[in-house]
């Protein structure tokens, strides 16, 4: 990125004016210890207006939490605009679990609580954001927003507005040192934090950001692979199994149209 200066600036109007035009009082975002909220969190403060951060642990791993207190803290010291509430959504977790049926679908019961994790945290986002007429900023990045689809249906992914959903998680990396973002959230392995196991974002997908923003790229340059290697082609494979089977999420949502004939 040639200048990471003027997309802090571009992103910062834009959020100014959709915020005058919407009429609402701030913005609020959950702070999860990673760089895409890091870097939306300080977006939305250098715009001046309020800014609530919301650290929201589900039996969260003790560096996450760690590392989102310590952005929360540089935040306050840098901008009078932000304040922030810590919330233990746990119990709340632990009591929807405890409520449901017994099942013998093990895998598929994992997934669909980690992204009821996700979904608790969207509640709790809205929650504070009618409580105080704020927007939700989202985190998302370009390439889990539009390439693999890689977050919450109704989760991570209910949101008002989307700061960063057009850059890269490299070009947020490149934002998030020119911002000086707090050094171990910029060291940080990419993670949604939605596991017990604690396992990265790599682990799950199978492939690095790098990797997938290539193959992102890659696939409008030469959709016929040409000339590509093995270990490319398993990239590019990974990618396109994630952006399909997640096309439900990235598309507007089905409706059944009736035809005139069948409504008069």
């Amino acid at each position: 990125m040639k200048t990471p200066e003027k997309v802090v600036n571009h992103i910062v109007e834009w959020l100014k004016s959709y915020q005058k035009k919407s009429k609402m009082n701030g913005f609020v975002v959950g702070v999860s210890g990673g760089i895409d909220s890091a870097v939306t969190s300080t977006l939305c403060s250098l715009t001046g207006a309020n800014v609530l951060c919301l650290e929201m642990e589900i039996h969260q791993d003790s560096n996450q939490v760690s590392r989102a207190n310590e952005h929360i803290q540089w935040l306050e010291k840098k901008f009078d605009n932000v304040s922030h509430h810590n919330l233990s959504l746990t119990a709340v977790f632990d009591s929807f679990v405890k409520g449901l049926p017994a099942t013998d679908k093990k895998e598929e019961q994992l997934l669909s609580l980690a992204n009821t994790r996700a979904r608790l945290r969207m509640s709790t986002l809205y929650y504070f954001a009618a409580l105080h007429r704020y927007l939700v900023a989202g985190t998302g990045n370009k390439v889990e927003d539009f390439g693999v689809g890689f977050y919450t249906k109704y989760g991570d992914g209910g949101v008002d507005l989307s700061p960063i959903a057009d850059l890269f998680k490299s070009q947020v990396y490149e934002i998030a040192d020119h911002l000086n973002i707090v050094e171990s959230i910029q060291k940080a392995a990419p993670t949604d934090g939605l596991w017990s196991d604690n396992r990265t974002d790599e682990e799950q997908m199978g492939a690095n950001y790098n990797e997938l923003e290539w193959a992102m790229e890659e696939l409008k340059r030469n959709p016929s692979l040409a000339g590509l290697d093995q270990k490319q082609i398993e990239i590019i494979s990974i990618y396109s199994d994630f952006n399909r089977q997640n096309q439900h999420k990235m598309n507007p949502i089905p409706v059944c149209q009736i035809p005139n004939a069948l409504l008069m």
